[in-house]
């Protein structure tokens, strides 16, 4: 079994623009040989987002965890091996959530999947693709 964590952006786009997906990409996320998280470090993510107040950020972090829930993924929860594996990776990318989801990646161990290019550095376990 496969087992993937779907980044922030990722998981936003599965439920709410899926055609941002390439088709390998939707098909391994579709695949039931595939164990599909998410990191409860992406709804924190949401919920600071959703707290700033934007008008343009319209996704609420309790609808789209549960909303993840119902569709089979399951939650990673964020255990203190993983949050402490962050001090290990370089200094690649400044977004804390992304250095938490890498480090979540490398724990579990699962591929991460992710359009940001600048997290591939880390792990042969981060799995990038261009958003269609």
């Amino acid at each position: 079994m496969t087992q993937v964590i779907l980044d922030t952006q990722t998981l936003l786009w599965v439920f709410f623009a899926p055609e941002r997906l390439p088709a390998e990409i939707a098909e391994m996320i579709a695949d039931s040989n595939s164990r599909v998280l998410f990191s409860a470090a992406s709804i924190w993510e949401l919920a600071i987002k959703r707290s700033l107040g934007r008008p343009d950020f319209l996704f609420d972090p309790t609808a789209t965890a549960e909303k993840a829930l119902i569709t089979g993924f399951e939650e990673l929860p964020i255990q203190s091996s993983a949050a402490a594996r962050v001090a290990d990776l370089p200094f690649l990318h400044r977004d804390p959530f992304d250095r938490l989801l890498v480090a979540q990646a490398i724990a579990t161990p699962a591929y991460l999947l992710t359009s940001d290019r600048l997290l591939s550095g880390y792990s042969e376990l981060v799995r990038t693709f261009d958003p269609v």
